[in-house]
């Protein structure tokens, strides 16, 4: 194994991810809290698509989350810029994005 293959493997790049994505839920979404706080692995020239099926395929539920809550994928981030899901399914991502979504809080 090349020193670079380790220290792929060391910083979370699986043999397949050629960048790393950071993805940050936070709130009150359906019937509860969710958190996630996580680098995913994706392959160079992955879209915000890619990222979403990466998601489904851990068990990150961001999808299903927006479908519940539609509201959602109209408060999607990326570093800092809204980006409305919809309009941006193609988008592509680059190593050390950040896709923020933050559930809105209510209260009185």
């Amino acid at each position: 194994m090349s020193l670079f293959t380790s220290l792929k493997r060391l910083v979370g790049l699986e043999a397949r991810g050629d960048i790393r994505v950071h993805v940050f839920l936070k709130g009150r979404t359906g019937a509860g809290w969710y958190d996630v706080d996580q680098w995913l692995p994706l392959a160079a020239g992955a879209t915000l698509t890619s990222l979403l099926d990466e998601c489904d395929r851990r068990g990150l539920r961001l999808r299903e989350l927006i479908g519940a809550s539609p509201h959602l994928g109209q408060t999607l981030m990326i570093n800092g810029e809204r980006c409305p899901l919809e309009e941006n399914l193609d988008r592509p991502l680059a190593n050390g994005d950040e896709v923020f979504l933050l559930a809105p809080l209510a209260g009185g």
